[in-house]
């Protein structure tokens, strides 16, 4: 009974529970550093000293920094990775990064906004770009046709690990006091520091169980200080031969826009909550039941798309996203709030899982992380020009709603470009290309 359930959700092998494992670990950064308690923490402790719209704007400022380095370096690393057999060291040395930066959050005090920032930007670094290599593993761990299964349950494995301890925070934050710890300034610091350690010990699965990919070369390992020549070059041959890879190019453009919209609700909606006056406390928990509205719905969303298809399961998600920012235009209570945090739970899980499944679908699996680098950089910059859109409309309206309103555009047009990826057609690209053994 519990091998066939396990086997619906995709977790029927080691490795496949082993690597979604890292979701349930690494989520922990987004949901309690990215998306709930430390944009507030900065807003109104460390930024405290600047004006509500000023701390948005650093704040907006800072994610746009992280991401555009990790996007520049993400496809030269994931080159690399793929030609040396490296993505599980990679992913382990972004990781260690994050979690280091993470933990030193501890220290940041009343005013100390550029410290924030600093290790925000580090953060991000190392948990992003460790995502590059975590997600160039998914296709030689599993098969074609489970492949959107696996993604949606690592999706799924994040919601609830990243749930259960943001829900620990929260308590910690609200009652200090029954938990032994002086106030809830020390207890929001304290979060932080449980982040790193979660992201820590629940790493470890991972790097146990699954195997790295063997290279894809005869030469061997390259010789000191060739590393550089060797990523340089077998990059410009990838960039050469994206023609073959039409349909897995457009998806990423796609995704690009589209996911704009969705890092910009994940990142800036607590910190907009808290501008137009909405409690601490009914921000987070609203942030945590999407987490665990989110559970269900990944799991469904990855069966969805074995009955219509990853395609037509995303669009199904862009069109309640775009419902979504419509209504936080008009958001001005608690309650409205809550409600928008269950739809987004319902849709953001699958969204992102079955992007990544259905990529992973339409490109050669012995360049998984040199194309996931790729990837990376289209995800990235959809991290960028939603934040950097953001903090231009506040400086150019004074109204962070007007900014909110416009993430709307991100959903249609990254619907309209994902309507023309021919999803069969790139597939068989891909097979082709590992029939070949090249690129």
């Amino acid at each position: 009974m519990i091998a066939k359930l396990l086997r619906r959700l995709g977790l029927d092998r080691s490795e496949l529970r082993a690597w979604a494992m890292y979701d349930w670990a690494s989520s922990a950064f987004t949901t309690t550093i990215v998306a709930a308690v430390f944009p507030i923490y900065f807003q109104r402790v460390a930024g405290a000293d600047l004006d509500p719209a000023g701390a948005t704007t650093r704040f907006a400022l800072a994610t746009t920094l992280g991401l555009i380095l990790i996007a520049v370096a993400s496809p030269l690393l994931g080159t690399l990775a793929d030609y040396a057999a490296l993505k599980k060291k990679m992913l382990g040395a972004f990781a260690a990064l994050g979690v280091a930066a993470t933990a030193c959050m501890v220290f940041i005090q009343r005013g100390d906004w550029l410290l924030a920032a600093v290790l925000f930007v580090l953060g991000n670094i190392g948990a992003a770009g460790s995502y590059v290599f975590y997600d160039s593993l998914l296709p030689h761990i599993a098969r074609e046709e489970e492949m959107d299964r696996v993604s949606a349950a690592g999706y799924a494995l994040g919601y609830l690990g990243g749930g259960l301890l943001l829900a620990v925070n929260l308590a910690c934050i609200q009652m200090p006091e029954r938990f032994g710890i002086p106030d809830a300034g020390t207890a929001t610091r304290l979060s932080f520091l449980s982040v790193a350690i979660w992201w820590l010990l629940f790493s470890f699965p991972l790097f146990r169980r699954v195997p790295e990919p063997a290279a894809r070369t005869e030469a061997g390992p390259p010789r000191a200080g060739h590393w550089a020549t060797i990523a340089f070059g077998r990059l410009r041959e990838t960039l050469r031969h994206l023609r073959g890879y039409k349909q897995a190019f457009l998806m990423m453009i796609a995704f690009m826009i589209y996911n704009d919209g969705i890092q910009t609700i994940i990142r800036m909606a607590t910190i907009y909550g808290a501008e137009i006056g909405i409690s601490q406390g009914a921000l987070i928990l609203a942030l945590l039941i999407t987490q665990f509205v989110g559970i269900p719905f990944a799991f469904l969303f990855g069966a969805l798309a074995g009955k219509i298809g990853a395609k037509r399961a995303i669009f199904l998600a862009l069109t309640v996203y775009a419902g979504i920012t419509v209504l936080g235009y008009f958001m001005t209570t608690a309650f409205h709030f809550m409600l928008l945090a269950i739809l987004v739970g319902t849709v953001q899980g699958g969204a992102q899982a079955l992007s990544r499944s259905l990529f992973a679908s339409m490109i050669p699996r012995h360049k998984s992380a040199e194309f996931f680098g790729f990837f990376g950089i289209f995800e990235k910059f959809a991290g960028i020009a939603g934040p950097a859109v953001f903090a231009f409309s506040i400086w150019a309206t004074g109204s962070t709603r007007n900014a909110i309103l416009l993430i709307v555009l991100f959903f249609v047009a990254g619907g309209i470009l994902l309507s023309f990826v021919k999803v069969e057609e790139g597939q068989r690209a891909a097979r082709a290309a590992e029939e070949r053994g090249g690129v």
